[in-house]
């Protein structure tokens, strides 16, 4: 009986380590976004051991999750780099839009401009995601989030509400970071672990399947 209880593969203890990959890995990833640089190596990484232990059930999440991370540095910083100013200009234009926002007119331009949002927000809800499950140029890395963005708008407006609707619920309340980030990449996951596949030929598939091949058999 004690054995049985104290399997670490029965229900109660998979459960509990699963409770702490939620929690631990979220933390993980904002001590690491703390740079603000390494804010895109961090979410690619956090969004493939996602998708790695809470999709596939592999075990091992914080290993994964750091060899993740330190594979995508090179590319993630350069991208983060490109996206900051971006984030920021279109902020600006929210408050000077919103600002305006008194009159019939200014209200029309505000609500316009909200649903132009849709893109810009929507490219780099893809970009991450798409640089932790393949191995891309910076230049395509972009490409390929604009032209997924804008080919999957209906899911696209669905990833850019919950990531706004739950940074703005973790910036109300700071307790949401403990489990927050995982939650939002687990689903984005749901969607975009759907429309990946669909532009793969048989041997991308496999690299979808096993981003870190050599890592991953030298841990078992």
């Amino acid at each position: 009986m004690f054995r049985q209880v104290f399997d670490p593969n029965n229900l109660f203890w998979r459960i509990i380590s699963r409770c702490v990959d939620l929690v631990g890995l979220s933390v993980f990833w904002a001590a690491l976004s703390l740079p603000i640089v390494t804010v895109g190596p961090a979410t690619a990484a956090l969004y493939y051991t996602v998708v790695k232990t809470f999709r596939h059930g592999e075990d091992g999440a914080f290993g994964i999750y750091w060899r993740a991370f330190v594979q995508n540095l090179r590319q993630g910083v350069p991208a983060t780099l490109i996206f900051i100013p971006v984030l920021l200009l279109v902020f600006y234009g929210y408050s000077v839009m919103y600002a305006n926002a008194t009159s019939d007119l200014g209200v029309v331009m505000f609500v316009a401009y909200y649903v132009a949002l849709v893109v810009p927000i929507g490219l780099f809800c893809y970009l991450f995601p798409i640089m932790g499950r393949f191995d891309l140029s910076l230049k395509e890395l972009f490409r390929t989030s604009f032209a997924l963005c804008l080919r999957h708008l209906p899911t696209t407006f669905i990833l850019v509400l919950l990531v706004v609707e739950l940074v703005i619920f973790v910036l109300e309340q700071w307790w949401p970071i403990l489990f927050v980030p995982v939650v939002t990449v687990f689903l984005f996951s749901l969607f975009l672990e759907r429309i990946f596949p669909k532009y793969l030929s048989e041997e991308e598939r496999a690299v979808l399947e096993d981003r870190l091949p050599e890592e991953d058999e030298e841990e078992e």
